[in-house]
């Protein structure tokens, strides 16, 4: 059967696009498509040509499972198709529900014209492999857009919704019955003459102020740091305004070949896959269905709390967000509002839709309408005895079916679950700050959490725009557990003689958002001396924990908000601070640390490569399922650069024996109890073996 379905219609050849589950273009497409259009054009009853796609979407993109493999390559390639489309003497019409992304987009840019339903969605997204549009994305988009929405809308890789997409160019227009409308508006084309194609377009391409690309370049380089793929990109669209259309597709081949060879995209794809393998639960069987979620109640008012509901009522869940103090509750109602407000000045969400979202969202005082609920998710602060009382209430409250969720970032699952009756229906679900932003959910399961409850959880993080992982109990689960070690050897190195801004700029080059000791003056210290006693109480008799926070603390420093921390503030502007280099300098001297010089490259890999190791350690313990799983909580919940696939891949990459070597060395520095090697990095690199070697090495004993 072949993959592009064939019919004729009023004088119309429609070809269907038949193969599931996205209509990805494969060879099998490709040949389908070029086969279909040589029969209509062969055909003297068909005056036009229109291609949809069967099932749920038009073309969602190029067929990733065929990157690298000789069909990719093989004929016809995309680009030949697009010729074909683009010579055509039957106007051809692009007929987009679902989605039109990557190379489907670029196939419709070669269409006389596209037609879309309303509820459809367009877009290049391929800086998000690493990668910019090498089908000609970057040289006909801007021909309907102009070079400023281009320039946007590929360096993001965002999706326009079809209505956005008719106002820019991109869609001529949108239809209620998309089969009917297509048809109807090839015929016209057929009648009254086809315009002429995308390529040949130049009025938005001529004449563009060069200053135009130098600005955008100024503007966005912070946010691209590290990146190599947006600069690129708009390298590529310049040309499509200073060149000849088949130069600047020459230049844009070059480029996508460069970006097609580099490490980033690697790392990408890496990144892309194991997203979506994270939600794969090995103990979770498949005939095992989430439950439906319809409500959900969340416990505390606050930035947490207030944020995780409205990540619900944006998804479309109806919410109760509950608070026994009615002024907490009354604030933290009035923070949504201007949340959303905020999102609405931007022009990111409509008046109606701030309304939908806040009627979503009702404040309730107690815990006595509870019976409707699905799910409960405590976010108070971090209080075990407090949670347990939250947890006992929940248990009489809810109906018997609800799952109990705690947002608690390091607490025992198991304790708190110790507190109902149904510990199979209690497991974390850990949000990050602000919960309507952050994408990363950590579910946490406990001893006796339920197949189901681990499916639902897992579900909804999907529903509501999250990545979830799954971590194992303990102590930090497996983000908070890693991040310890990034900022504690900041402090390390601080007592050694490194200065805070050259511990932040290498950060900071590397990718990260913030480096660790701007992070801290950000977060504040004051509540940090509070969880670092705790801590304190629990380190090994090997290891001492450095006391800088504390110090600074002591001397009014307590980060951005008081104006100084490790760095002196102006606005928020951080200046370095000769006061603080005394206080650090001081502290070394009591500790009887000789301070030295460090390189920028020995910085990295103590800042970063103990992160590898603790990933290493949570895959032996099982709290991790994946390597994979770790570098898609680092990357959602803590910044770690995209464009490196995350800490684990990355640390591959540069080679395990260099992450061995490092942890040996804070071993010895710092405590060979928890900084030293993990077992099985020892073992992956005497064996030369990578990380997708780990399930069988552990399942042997390390």
């Amino acid at each position: 059967m072949s993959a592009v379905e064939y019919a004729v219609e009023n004088e119309v050849a429609v070809l269907t696009v038949a193969y599931p589950p996205v209509n990805a273009l494969s060879l099998a497409v490709r040949t389908g498509l070029a086969e279909g259009l040589a029969r209509a054009l062969a055909d003297s009853g068909v005056k036009a040509v229109v291609v949809i796609g069967g099932g749920s979407t038009f073309i969602a993109g190029a067929d990733i499972s065929e990157f690298g493999t000789p069909n990719s390559a093989a004929e016809p390639r995309l680009q030949t198709l697009q010729a074909q489309f683009e010579a055509s003497p039957k106007p051809i019409v692009a007929a987009i529900h679902g989605t039109a992304l990557g190379g489907g987009l670029e196939l419709a840019l070669t269409a006389h014209a596209r037609v879309a339903v309303a509820s459809a969605k367009v877009g290049l997204p391929e800086v998000k492999l690493g990668l910019l549009p090498g089908a000609g994305g970057t040289i006909r988009l801007p021909r309907l857009t102009g070079v400023e929405v281009a320039l946007e809308a590929v360096t993001t890789g965002r999706h326009l919704g079809a209505v956005e997409a008719e106002r820019l160019g991109v869609i001529d227009a949108i239809v209620d019955d998309l089969r009917a409308g297509s048809v109807a508006y090839a015929l016209k084309l057929a009648t009254d003459g086809a315009p002429a194609p995308v390529r040949d377009r130049n009025d938005k391409v001529s004449g563009v102020d060069p200053k135009v690309f130098d600005d955008f370049r100024a503007k966005n380089r912070k946010k691209w740091r590290g990146q190599i793929a947006p600069a690129r990109i708009v390298d590529v669209i310049e040309a499509a305004t200073n060149r000849s259309f088949d130069e600047a597709k020459a230049y844009e081949n070059q480029a996508f070949g460069e970006l097609m060879a580099s490490d980033q995209r690697k790392a990408l794809i890496h990144y892309f896959f194991a997203e979506r393998e994270a939600r794969k639960i090995p103990d979770v069987p498949a005939e095992v269905k989430p439950l439906p979620v319809r409500k959900v109640v969340v416990i505390g008012s606050g930035l947490m709390g207030g944020g995780i509901a409205m990540s619900f009522a944006n998804a479309g869940i109806a919410v109760k967000l509950l608070d026994v103090n009615a002024e907490a509750l009354e604030r933290g109602m009035a923070a949504v509002r201007k949340t959303y407000e905020t999102s609405l000045s931007r022009g990111s969400i409509s008046q109606a839709q701030m309304d939908e979202r806040l009627g979503r969202i009702q404040p309730i005082g107690g815990y006595d309408d509870l019976g409707d609920v699905d799910m409960a998710i405590e976010a108070v602060f971090e209080d075990m005895a407090l949670k347990q009382e939250i947890f006992a209430l929940l248990d009489k409250a809810t109906p018997p079916h609800a799952i109990l969720g705690t947002n608690t970032s390091s607490l025992d699952i198991d304790q708190i679950a110790s507190a109902t009756s149904r510990p199979d229906k209690v497991i974390g679900a850990h949000f990050f700050s602000p919960a309507n932003v952050m994408k990363l959910l950590e579910a946490v399961r406990g001893s006796q959490t339920s197949a189901e409850t681990i499916a639902t959880v897992m579900a909804l993080g999907k529903q509501i725009g999250k990545a979830p992982v799954l971590a194992g109990n303990c102590d930090g689960f497996i983000g908070n557990r890693m991040l310890q070690y990034y900022t504690v050897n900041a402090e390390y190195m601080l007592e050694r003689g490194a200065t805070p801004e050259q511990i932040d700029r290498v950060a900071e080059a590397f990718g990260m958002a913030m480096g660790p000791l701007a992070m801290r003056d950000l977060a504040g210290m004051a509540q940090a001396v509070n969880v670092r006693a705790v801590r304190k109480k629990t380190l090994p008799v090997d290891e001492r924990m450095p006391e800088l926070v504390e110090r600074m603390v002591e001397a009014g420093r307590i980060g951005q908000r008081s104006g100084s921390g490790f760095y002196r503030y102006e606005g928020r502007d951080r200046l370095p601070d000769p006061e603080a280099i005394a206080i650090i300098t001081a502290e070394a001297q009591r500790q009887g640390i000789e301070q030295r010089t460090f390189t920028d490259e020995e910085i990295l890999a103590r800042l970063f490569h103990p992160l590898v190791n603790e990933g290493a350690k949570e895959l032996e313990e099982g709290i991790a399922i994946r390597a994979s799983d770790i570098d898609v909580a680092w990357v959602n919940g803590y910044g770690f650069p995209i464009h490196t696939g995350g800490p684990m891949f990355w640390g591959e990459q540069i080679g395990l024996d260099k992450v061995l070597e490092t942890a040996r060395v804070l071993g010895a520095e710092n405590g060979q109890t928890r900084w030293g090697p993990s077992k099985l990095l020892e073992r992956l690199v005497a064996e030369g073996k990578g990380w997708k070697d780990a399930p069988a090495l552990i399942a042997q004993g390390l």
